[in-house]
């Protein structure tokens, strides 16, 4: 027995959270009735639907893209805007492993794996995303050392991160810095610039734990091998 949003979740239909809000709102059915509890619970021989659609378990797929800037990080757009499942080439539904904002590019991982998104998405896996950040201004070493040790963002404090200066450009007023960080709150990086008084110009992710964007192009998608998934299920188990 498997709990119904578990049960979506590894089917691929959309994330734990996510299939949360499907059963919630009416969306599915199980054996033709609609179940609205989340701790109601599936065996392999009942028929679960979502909008009427029979939804079976598929094989585990995981991609690392190259996002582009100005599309959607989302499974769709109510815009009509083209999102990052519109760059993979699949007929599986797949969604996003967290979330990178629209102007920003940079390495994001697909997945049709709820269990592992889940657990990678979880406050409490503290997976290292590094970006690399143009800066609008001159940032000093004590601007560095404040966003290393901690800034205080909606009334919480961001956990130690760490920073570098890679360029300074006194010409055009500008400083490029590499910023790592274990947590993905919202518009984080973004925050903890301005909360050194800058503005970030552009912003592009360029790693994920182990994985790097080494061989791809803006635009650019690859599988992950059977080893990268291994290592990210080992990191996602951890505590």
């Amino acid at each position: 027995m498997e709990r119904l949003q578990k049960y979506l979740s590894s089917c691929g239909v959309a994330s734990r959270r996510k299939s949360e809000e499907l059963i919630i709102n009416g969306h599915v059915k199980v054996n033709n009735e609609i179940i609205n509890e989340l701790g109601y619970k599936v065996n392999e021989k009942d028929k679960v639907y979502v909008d009427d659609v029979l939804i079976k378990r598929s094989d585990k797929l995981y991609f690392l893209l190259y996002k582009p800037e100005k599309i959607i990080c989302s499974v769709k757009d109510e815009k009509g805007r083209m999102t990052v499942i519109d760059l993979i080439d699949t007929e599986e539904k797949i969604f996003p492993v967290g979330r990178l904002d629209y102007d920003t590019s940079g390495l994001l991982l697909l997945t049709n794996d709820g269990e592992l998104s889940n657990k990678l998405s979880h406050p409490s896996h503290h997976v290292e995303k590094t970006y690399s950040v143009k800066i609008d201004g001159i940032v000093s070493i004590n601007d560095i050392r404040k966003l290393e040790s901690g800034i205080i963002l909606d009334g919480i404090k961001t956990k130690k991160a760490h920073a570098k200066i890679i360029k300074t450009d006194k010409k055009n007023n500008k400083t490029y810095i590499e910023l790592t960080i274990t947590e993905g709150r919202n518009h984080q990086v973004k925050k903890m610039i301005e909360s050194i008084n800058h503005k970030v110009l552009k912003l592009k992710r360029i790693s994920y734990s182990f994985l790097n964007l080494k061989g791809l192009s803006i635009g650019e998608y690859r599988t992950l091998t059977i080893k990268e998934v291994k290592q990210l299920y080992n990191i996602a188990n951890k505590k």
